[in-house]
C-alpha cells in the first residue's frame, strides 16, 4: 500500500478493504477488523465468502462477477457474520482495478438503520392489522345498532299523540323521535362511508354548512336547551363547501358538546361559528367562552388519544383525536387557540378546490 495512504486507511471509521480477484482480503483496516471481531490474520486466511451470511452469498457472488468484469459496485448491501455469531449489515461501494487484479472497497455499517426499517415495517403491519380490525368493529357496531334503533322508532311512531294531554310529555316524545331519526340517518351515513372507504374512496359532496349545523343541533336539542347555549352564526363569506358530510357532522357534534361540557360554572355557553377566506383558502372557525386550555402546558397534546384537560368523569379523551383524524384524512387542517378562562377557538382550513 502507498505509504501516504496508510494514515487514512488505518484511521478511517468506515470499513476499508482491498481484495484480490481470487476472493481473499489483501488489506483490512482496523475499523473493519473491530466490527467483525476477527484478527487480520483470520480475515486474510479464509475466502471472503465464508464471512458472508448464507442467505446473501448467492446474490453477493452475482455482483462480484460484475466487479471482475470491470463494473463498479455501488449501493449494494449484504450481511456479514461476526466472530461472536452476530450479523452486521454493510453498505458497499467497490471499484475494480483490472491492471492489478484488485478490488478497492468501502463499507458502511448500516445495521442500526436496517433494524429501524424492520421495526417500522413491523409497526406498520401491526397498525394495518389494528386499523382493519377497528374498521370491522366500527362497521359491525353501526350495523348492529340499526335493529334496536329501528325498533325504537317503530315504538315511537305507534304512540297516539292525541291521547296524551300533558304538553311537556308530548314535547319529550317529539324530541325522542327527532333524536332517533337523526341517529338513524347518522348511522346510515357511517355505513355508506365505511363501504366507500373499503374500496379506497372518500366521499365529498357540496354541503350547505348551515343545514349540516342545524341537523346536528336538532339531534342534541335537549342538551343545548338544558345548557342555555346560544349560537352566533355567520356564513356570509361562503355557505357551501365540498367536504365529507359525516366528517362535518362529527366536527360540529364534538365541538358543540365540548363547549357545553367545558362551560364555565354558572355561565351559559356562547358559541360563535363563522366562515372566512384566509390566504386564499376557505376557513371555518368555532369559538366558545368556556374554561379554555393552558396551551403552554398541554397545547401539544390536544389532538392526542386519551388526553384529558379537565376533571370531567365522562371525558374519554377521544373526541378531539377523532376530529383531528377525520379532518386531516380529508385533506383539511385544524388549529386551536385557547386561554384558561377565556375560551377556545378551533380553525379548520379546507384544502383548495
Amino acid at each position: 500500500m502507498n505509504q501516504a495512504l496508510e494514515p487514512f486507511f488505518n484511521q478511517s471509521i468506515d470499513c476499508l478493504c482491498i481484495a484480490d480477484y481470487a476472493g481473499y482480503f489483501v488489506e483490512i483496516n482496523p475499523a473493519f477488523q473491530q466490527l467483525l471481531g476477527y484478527s487480520e490474520e483470520e480475515l486474510k486466511s479464509r475466502p471472503i465468502s465464508e464471512f458472508i451470511f448464507d442467505e446473501d452469498r448467492e446474490e453477493t457472488a452475482t455482483n462480484r462477477k460484475k466487479l471482475l468484469n470491470n463494473v463498479p459496485l455501488v449501493h449494494f448491501e449484504n450481511r456479514y457474520v461476526c466472530k461472536s455469531g452476530g450479523l452486521v449489515w454493510l453498505h458497499w461501494t467497490s471499484i475494480p482495478l483490472p491492471e492489478k487484479s484488485l478490488v478497492y472497497a468501502i463499507a458502511k455499517d448500516v445495521t442500526y438503520t436496517k433494524k429501524l426499517q424492520q421495526e417500522r415495517k413491523t409497526h406498520m403491519t401491526q397498525l394495518s392489522k389494528t386499523n382493519k380490525q377497528l374498521r370491522q368493529l366500527t362497521y359491525s357496531t353501526s350495523h348492529d345498532l340499526r335493529s334496536p334503533l329501528n325498533n325504537l322508532m317503530a315504538l315511537v311512531n305507534i304512540i297516539d299523540m292525541n291521547k296524551i294531554d300533558h304538553a311537556e310529555t308530548k314535547e319529550i316524545l317529539g324530541l325522542i323521535k327527532l333524536s332517533a331519526t337523526g341517529l338513524n340517518d347518522t348511522l346510515n351515513d357511517y355505513l355508506d362511508t365505511f363501504k366507500s372507504n373499503d374500496v379506497g374512496m372518500t366521499i365529498s359532496q357540496s354541503l350547505h354548512i348551515g343545514e349540516v349545523l342545524e341537523q346536528v343541533q336538532r339531534s342534541i336539542s335537549r342538551l343545548i336547551a338544558h345548557s342555555g347555549a346560544s349560537f352566533n352564526v355567520d356564513f356570509s363569506t361562503f355557505d357551501t363547501i365540498s367536504f365529507n358530510k359525516t366528517c362535518l357532522e362529527s366536527l360540529f357534534l364534538n365541538l358543540i358538546t365540548n363547549s357545553i361540557k367545558y362551560a364555565k360554572p354558572e355561565i351559559p355557553p356562547q358559541i360563535y361559528i363563522k366562515t372566512a377566506i384566509k390566504n386564499g383558502k376557505k376557513t371555518l372557525s368555532f369559538t366558545d367562552n368556556g374554561r379554555g386550555i393552558d396551551m403552554e402546558k398541554v397545547g401539544h397534546l390536544i389532538f392526542k388519544l386519551n388526553e384529558r384537560f379537565h376533571n370531567e368523569k365522562d371525558s374519554k379523551g377521544v373526541g378531539l383525536y377523532l376530529v383531528h383524524q377525520m379532518i386531516t384524512d380529508h385533506g383539511a387542517s385544524i388549529e386551536v387557540d385557547s386561554e384558561v378562562d377565556r375560551g377556545t377557538t378551533f380553525t379548520i382550513t379546507f384544502k383548495s378546490s
